[in-house]
């Protein structure tokens, strides 16, 4: 045994150094929240397409859970399918309200 062995305490400092904390040991914390659009999808449940609007609010809030549980690519993954979802239940449902003020103003 050599009588420069280094001790716990040394080894301790250097693994708490900045420079051992690299940016592939990101934690949760780092990471941002991914947007799970729950604004847009209780948004869209104003538009007459409610079996669409339902399926996007379930999304939006599937990925708020995701995220909850550290599945950062799921959150972001569901996140994205609510967005999408969302704006087509406000085209359908857009388009729902158009035909049906063209009907009832085009009846004599």
């Amino acid at each position: 045994m050599s009588r420069y062995a280094p001790s716990s305490d040394l080894k301790e400092a250097l693994d708490s150094s900045p420079e051992a904390n690299t940016e592939d040991d990101k934690t949760e914390e780092d990471m941002p929240m991914p947007k799970n659009y729950l604004w847009l999808t209780i948004a869209s449940c104003f538009c007459p397409a409610y079996p669409v609007n339902i399926v996007a609010l379930v999304f939006s809030i599937m990925s708020l859970n995701s995220y909850n549980d550290g599945d950062i690519e799921g959150a972001r993954r569901l996140g994205r399918n609510a967005k999408w979802v969302a704006v087509a239940s406000i085209i359908i449902g857009l388009v729902i309200i158009g035909i049906s003020c063209v009907v009832h103003f085009t009846r004599k």
